[in-house]
């Protein structure tokens, strides 16, 4: 593994503190009576606590048999994600390096999940890799899962320079978010060690590469011949519209972070290497990744399920799904993305995404699942707790990453995390609320 020392600290590095997290508790969901009424966007509210209370008093709740710690959406911000360690109590830091970090006593005997889409966006996405080895390394207990991004960018690596109509744009689809990671291994990987000559004919090359990684004119006509089984019709258009944009924006961003076409395409090769191939640095990440976790009544997954997906968990279990995912990644990662795996980590219940109905909760609530843990749509002022499609979901992607944080226009850095402890409470903790959420079930079987 490259010495994780060589890193620059980050604008929050080197002064992580608490000070930018709450230490007073507050009920989660708060009361319809106690929610501010000038608030600017009632639409992340949490849901009614009368409404949840009486959605769980049924139940057989079962609570997680050791401290979970989930943290998502982490955005290769390696800062935000030290923030968000220290604000779990389960790492104390010892120095300004990103490798100056043991495990508390709490931390040792907790379990660490990371929820997804630790890929895109930036700053620095081998740096953040590197720290969750780091944090493997020191003996934390941790499961990865799958996100979006992370999938994403797998699948457009994995068929870059594949002609077919099938795959031909899925490196350009990987979008403008990937080009810091490829940056990113350029600099670190082939800069200082590959010397630059002129092909005989520069412009012949720089052709051809263009056309092996980015679509031709023909694809916008032959796609929709062969992607009709796979894509909705209503979302064709958009599809064909979206690469058209993703193609000139993948070039203007290649541009700004000093790569030229040849050296992306360097960087591809380097990438396939380092996460492909095995013994490769970051082979690991993609091996000991997994799409689903259950502790206790909780589903931990990225983004959600669909009726499918309830129901293999009702008759198979949560590791016969990740056995799928498994081999799915491995040999058919573009079936994987648009099938009903691919869902957990795609899906907004949106019309476009597969169904999730009365029948998928009642399968969830007969496998022990009372409760979806997961990120994927980032929200304001921490954490909260909804019931979607007759589910208990809590939603976690708190925008701790430096990008989402600007767009948002949120000030200061950022850090969540939401514990789950084995006396049944759950505490949602966010640099963006005065409060930790306090969230108790009733009815707890133990």
């Amino acid at each position: 593994m490259k010495d994780i020392h060589q890193y620059p600290a980050g604008q929050a590095a080197g002064r992580l503190s608490l000070q930018h997290f709450p230490t007073q508790t507050q009920a989660w969901p708060r009361g319809a009576h106690l929610r501010q009424s000038d608030d600017p966007d009632r639409a992340q509210d949490d849901a009614d606590a009368l409404t949840v209370q009486q959605y769980i008093a049924p139940k057989d709740w079962v609570s997680c048999d050791q401290l979970i710690y989930f943290f998502c959406d982490i955005h290769a911000d390696t800062d935000a994600f030290f923030l968000s360690l220290l604000a779990a109590g389960g790492i104390q830091k010892t120095g300004e390096g990103d490798s100056d970090f043991e495990l508390t006593s709490e931390g040792r005997a907790a379990r660490f999940i990371i929820g997804g889409d630790c890929f895109d966006k930036g700053p620095a996405t081998l740096r953040l890799l590197d720290a969750i080895r780091q944090l493997i390394d020191k003996g934390a207990d941790l499961i990865l899962l799958a996100g979006n991004h992370d999938i994403r960018t797998y699948l457009g690596i994995y068929y870059a320079e594949n002609k077919a109509p099938l795959f031909d744009h899925l490196f350009v689809r990987m979008g403008k978010k990937t080009v810091p990671l490829l940056a990113e291994i350029y600099r670190d990987y082939i800069e200082n060690q590959v010397l630059q000559t002129a092909a005989p004919d520069a412009l012949a090359e720089e052709a051809r590469i263009y056309a092996c990684l980015f679509p031709g004119n023909s694809w916008y006509d032959e796609f929709p011949k062969v992607a009709s089984s796979w894509i909705r019709p209503s979302r064709l258009a958009k599809e064909l519209r979206r690469i058209r944009e993703k193609t000139d924006d993948f070039k203007t961003r290649m541009a700004a972070a000093g790569l030229d076409i040849h050296k992306v395409q360097a960087a591809l090769i380097k990438f396939r290497e380092l996460f492909m191939v095995p013994g490769g640095n970051y082979s690991w990440f993609f091996d000991r990744m997994q799409i689903a976790h259950q502790e206790g009544s909780y589903l931990f997954v990225h983004a959600g399920v669909d009726d499918s997906v309830a129901q293999t968990l009702r008759e198979h279990g949560v590791e016969h799904l990740n056995q799928a995912f498994r081999t799915s990644l491995r040999n058919e990662p573009f079936a994987l993305y648009h099938g009903a795996l691919g869902n957990v980590f795609r899906t907004k219940y949106r019309t476009i995404d597969f169904d999730f109905s009365a029948q998928g909760v009642d399968d969830l609530h007969r496998a022990g699942i009372y409760a979806i843990v997961h990120g994927h749509k980032n929200i304001l002022r921490g954490q909260r707790v909804v019931i979607r499609k007759g589910m208990l979901n809590f939603e976690c992607d708190a925008s701790v990453d430096c990008h989402t944080r600007a767009k948002e226009g949120l000030v200061g850095p950022g850090g969540a995390v939401v514990k789950f402890c084995r006396d049944g409470t759950v505490q949602g903790i966010s640099t963006d609320y005065p409060y930790i959420k306090q969230f108790s079930p009733s009815g707890q079987a133990r």
